[in-house]
C-alpha cells in the first residue's frame, strides 16, 4: 500500500517550477511580484522564509501588478525578496473511504495520531461549485436525527439544509453531538470551524464518543489558526461530504459554526482592502455564504447508482447569534439561504430544558409536506397547545390567570408539563423517528396506530 501511495504522490508532481518574489508585507498580507499573470484568486504559493521555513499562502486579491496573498500560518521569517513558489492553481483533496473515524485539519492532513491517511484517485476541489439546480434530485424521505424535538416538530429530510441559531453557551455543540451519534445517516462529516482548542478533545471523547466517531470524519481548525485556514476548513468539510455523497451515501454534514467562517472571510476581506459593510462584514462574506451552503443538498439525478439513488448531503449549520440578536447580518443572510431554522433560546435553557429549542420560533420548510395526515394531526395539536400556553405564560407565572376562564388555556396548562418533558432529552438518550410519534400521541392522549408512520428514503 505504501508503494501505491508513493506512485500517486509522484504522479501529482509538477514538471516545471514557477516562482516570484515577495515585494512587500503589511500586517497579515504579503505582495508577490513576477507571477501575477499566472495567478488567480484562490491559487496557492509557498513562501521560503528564513531558517528553511516554508509558509503556505493563498492569493486573495491583486493590487496593480502585484498579487496579494495571505498565509495559512504566520509570516514570521518572511521578508522582501523571499522566493514564492506557485504550488497549486486549483487546490484539491483526494478523499478515501478509510477516512471514516479520522480527524483532519484544514489542509486535509491527519491530526489524530493514527498514522497517514490513504488517498483516493479522484481529486475533489476544495472550492467546488454545487450541482446545477436543474440536475439535482429532489429532497428525499425523512432523516432520523435521534432527537425528539427535531424529529417530530422540525422533521428533516435527506438533502435538506437547516440552521441552528443560538447564542454562546446554550448547547449548540451538545445538540450536534447528539445528532451525530444517533442519526440514521450513513456518514457524518463534522466541521469544527474556529473552535476553542480546549474543547476539541472534549467533543471527540465525551460528546461524540467512539460510536459516533466510527462513522464520522472530523475537520478541525481552531480559533488561533489563520483566517485563511479557518475558511479553508469549511471548504474541506464540504469537499469530504461531497466525496461520500458521490459514493451514493446519505451524508449528514454538521458545521460549527458558519459565523466563524464569516468572521474569517471578514478578516481576509478587510486585509485585502474591501470596504466594510453591515457590522464590519465585507461584501465577499455575503457572496461566499451561498457558495458554501449551496454545496449541501441532494446529488445529481444522473449520478444515481444501481438502486436509483444519487446520495445526498443533509446540512446542519450552526450560527452563533451575537448578543442573542437573531436579526444580526449573518443570521439574516443564512436564514434566507437555508431550508429551515432551529432556534435555541437562552430563556428555555434557563428553565432547565435541554435541548433549549424554541419550537414556536423554529421551522422546517419540508413540513408538513413530508408527513402523513396522522403525523400532522399529532404535531399540529402539540403546537397549538404550546402556543396557547405561551400566549398566557406571563399571567400564569404571575398567578393572574384563573382556572376556568378559557378552556383552551386550561387544556394547555394541563398538558404543558408532559410536553416539556417530551421536548427535554438527555445527552445519552435516543428516541427514533417512529417511536417518537407514538410517544407524542400518548402524551396528548390521542389514539395512535403503530403502523401510521415509517421513515422513508
Amino acid at each position: 500500500m505504501q508503494a501505491h501511495l508513493l506512485v500517486d504522490e509522484i504522479n501529482r508532481l509538477k514538471d516545471h517550477r514557477l516562482y516570484g518574489r515577495v515585494t512587500g508585507i503589511l500586517g497579515m498580507m504579503a505582495e508577490i511580484g513576477g507571477v501575477e499573470y499566472a495567478l488567480s484568486i484562490g491559487d496557492r504559493l509557498t513562501i521560503a522564509a528564513r531558517n528553511q521555513r516554508m509558509i503556505p499562502a493563498e492569493v486573495v486579491g491583486f493590487r496593480g501588478d502585484r498579487a496579494l496573498v495571505m498565509p495559512l500560518s504566520t509570516l514570521e521569517g518572511a521578508g522582501i525578496g523571499c522566493v514564492a513558489d506557485v504550488t497549486e492553481t486549483s487546490p484539491a483533496l483526494y478523499p478515501h473511504p478509510t477516512w471514516l473515524g479520522r480527524v483532519i485539519d484544514g489542509f486535509g492532513n491527519p491530526i489524530d495520531g493514527k498514522g497517514p491517511l490513504q488517498h483516493g484517485h479522484i481529486p475533489y476541489k476544495i472550492r467546488n461549485s454545487p450541482p446545477p439546480a436543474h440536475e439535482r434530485a429532489r429532497v428525499g424521505g425523512k432523516l432520523d436525527l435521534g432527537v425528539r424535538a427535531l424529529n417530530q416538530f422540525l422533521t428533516c429530510c435527506r438533502g435538506q439544509r437547516m440552521g441552528i441559531f443560538a447564542g454562546s453557551g446554550i448547547g449548540k455543540s451538545t445538540l450536534l453531538s447528539m445528532i451525530a451519534r444517533y442519526t440514521s445517516a450513513d456518514v457524518s462529516v463534522i466541521g469544527l470551524i474556529g473552535e476553542r482548542g480546549r474543547e476539541v478533545q472534549d467533543f471527540i471523547h465525551d460528546d461524540l464518543g467512539p460510536e459516533g466517531l466510527a462513522r464520522s470524519v472530523l475537520v478541525v481548525s481552531t480559533s488561533d489558526e489563520s483566517p485563511v485556514l479557518r475558511r479553508q476548513a469549511a471548504y474541506v468539510t464540504m469537499a469530504v461530504a461531497e466525496f461520500f455523497r458521490d459514493q451514493h451515501k446519505d451524508v449528514l454534514c454538521l458545521m460549527d459554526s458558519v459565523t466563524r467562517f464569516a468572521m474569517a472571510q471578514r478578516e481576509i476581506g478587510l486585509s485585502a482592502g474591501e470596504p466594510p459593510a453591515s457590522k464590519g462584514y465585507t461584501p465577499t462574506v455575503f457572496a461566499e455564504l451561498p457558495k458554501l451552503l449551496e454545496r449541501a443538498g441532494p446529488g445529481r439525478r444522473s449520478e444515481a447508482g444501481a438502486g436509483g439513488y444519487a446520495g445526498s448531503i443533509t446540512g446542519l449549520f450552526t450560527v452563533l447569534v451575537e448578543g442573542d440578536d437573531h436579526n444580526e447580518p449573518i443570521s439574516d443572510a443564512v436564514r434566507g439561504i437555508l431550508d429551515g431554522h432551529i432556534v435555541l433560546e437562552r430563556s428555555v435553557a434557563e428553565r432547565g430544558r435541554y435541548p433549549a429549542i424554541n419550537i414556536l420560533r423554529s421551522i422546517s420548510r419540508t413540513m408538513p409536506g413530508c408527513n402523513n395526515d396522522a403525523e400532522n394531526a399529532v404535531v399540529n395539536r402539540a403546537r397549538q397547545l404550546l402556543a396557547a400556553y405561551e400566549d398566557m405564560a406571563e399571567m400564569i407565572r404571575l398567578g393572574a390567570y384563573r382556572t376556568g376562564s378559557d378552556p383552551r388555556t386550561d387544556e394547555a396548562i394541563k398538558f404543558n408539563p408532559d410536553l416539556e418533558a417530551f421536548l427535554s432529552q438527555r445527552k445519552d438518550e435516543r428516541e427514533d423517528l417512529v417511536s417518537g410519534y407514538a410517544h407524542l400521541a400518548h402524551v396528548l392522549a390521542m389514539p395512535w396506530d403503530d403502523n401510521a408512520t415509517a421513515p422513508g428514503r
